[in-house]
């Protein structure tokens, strides 16, 4: 048994958990401070902001206290500030506790991933996918929780004060074998090419690829069941239907893409599921029969499942030093910019939507999971180069 890799795979599951508890909880929020559909979604863009900001400085305090020290802190905290949700009466009140939880979960974000990484040098293999497989399992459990609390009539602060004794409890059990010690910077052991990943051509490009499937995934899940209700004609049961067909196949495909990335390799990985996902949503798009849908986003979630992992793989490869230590800082590097696609895809692509029609910004959502490819495959021929100039790339 592997307990490092246990203990990653359950921090995953943990902050997948503390998102899908709360998010699915929003109408009961919104009803306690009185807000509106326009009200409450400002008040939503909280938590994105403050995972924005907090990769601004993840990485440096991975560098003081590791980052199974990060994952313990932030991990804690992101278990303990939603209960505060279940007793604020006003949208700015709930803005700023968003914002807290998205820094606390995004300091996990970064850090786990990190974590993940460092097992991945330790057995040699690509696993990273599975990993965030544990995440959308761990969300999948969470608004499970939550609706069945909404159906009992549970209220928020109960429920999420019992939440995070769940999860508080299972951090403490499995923390002790998280990777990540803090470490000495060393200028020996410093990345070639000095301070910032900022001047790597293959990280921008990596962050590429994470920015496009944040920007396709986002989107997915935002806009899927309009589409379907207003240009397919669906109920909006049967238009749930389909994301979860895209869900189920994501973790599916999550779960087998340590076996993928075997056969194919990250950048052939990364190709083909850019073209399958980029087929399925140009799909539900475009082709004009109701039931197309299904099969088209369960293309995409298959599709799209190994992109923001592999990118976060290579990315902490990219900043591997010579004593096995780094990638702190282009891990952060790559989901900060991944993170301003989650904040920002939805928004543009609604006002796509509004401009032209819904079937032209799913098309818009297909091309942007396309490009993927072209970017993957640039980004290995950059990290090629860089290699030849011996430049510590992955």
């Amino acid at each position: 048994m592997d307990r490092q890799k246990i203990a990653v795979f359950v921090v995953f599951a943990l902050n997948g958990g503390v998102y899908g508890s709360w998010a699915t909880r929003v109408p009961a929020l919104a009803d306690q401070v009185h807000a509106g559909p326009g009200a409450i979604g400002l008040a939503l863009l909280g938590a994105s902001v403050g995972m924005v900001v907090s990769t601004t400085f993840s990485a440096r305090l991975m560098t003081w206290i590791g980052a199974r020290g990060v994952m313990i802190i932030a991990g804690a905290a992101s278990a303990v500030i939603p209960i505060l949700l279940g007793v604020v009466g006003t949208v700015p009140l709930v803005w700023l506790v968003l914002f807290a939880l998205g820094i606390g979960v995004g300091l996990v974000d970064v850090a786990m991933n990190m974590g993940a990484v460092l097992v991945e040098r330790r057995t040699e293999r690509a696993i990273m996918p599975v990993f965030h497989a544990g995440f959308s399992l761990g969300g999948l459990v969470g608004s499970g929780g939550s609706a069945f609390a909404a159906a009992h009539g549970l209220d928020l602060a109960p429920h999420l004060a019992i939440v995070a004794a769940v999860e508080l409890a299972i951090l403490a059990a499995v923390v002790r074998w998280v990777p990540g010690e803090s470490q000495p910077q060393s200028t020996e052991s410093a990345p070639a090419g000095g301070a910032v990943p900022f001047r790597r051509i293959a990280l921008w490009l990596l962050a590429g690829v994470a920015l496009c499937s944040a920007i396709a995934e986002g989107a997915t899940a935002d806009w899927s069941a309009m589409l379907l209700v207003k240009v397919h004609g669906m109920t909006e049961g049967a238009a749930a239907l389909a994301f979860s067909a895209f869900s189920v196949t994501m973790i599916a495909a999550r779960l087998g893409g340590a076996w993928l990335q075997r056969i194919f390799g990250p950048t052939k990985t990364l190709a083909l599921g850019a073209a399958v996902a980029g087929a399925g949503l140009l799909a539900a798009a475009l082709v004009p029969v109701a039931w197309v849908a299904y099969p088209g986003f369960a293309l995409a979630g298959l599709g799209l499942a190994g992109s923001f992992p592999i990118a976060l793989s290579l990315a902490g490869e990219a900043g591997k030093r010579s004593d096995g230590s780094g990638g702190e800082r282009e891990i952060a590097f790559v989901t900060g910019i991944a993170y301003t696609g989650f904040l920002a895809g939805p928004p543009a692509i609604g006002a796509i939507a509004e401009l032209t029609s819904l079937s032209v910004s799913f098309v818009v959502i297909g091309l942007v999971g396309a490009c993927i490819a072209p970017a993957a495959l640039l980004a290995h021929r950059a990290r090629l180069r860089e290699r030849a100039l011996h430049l510590p790339v992955g």
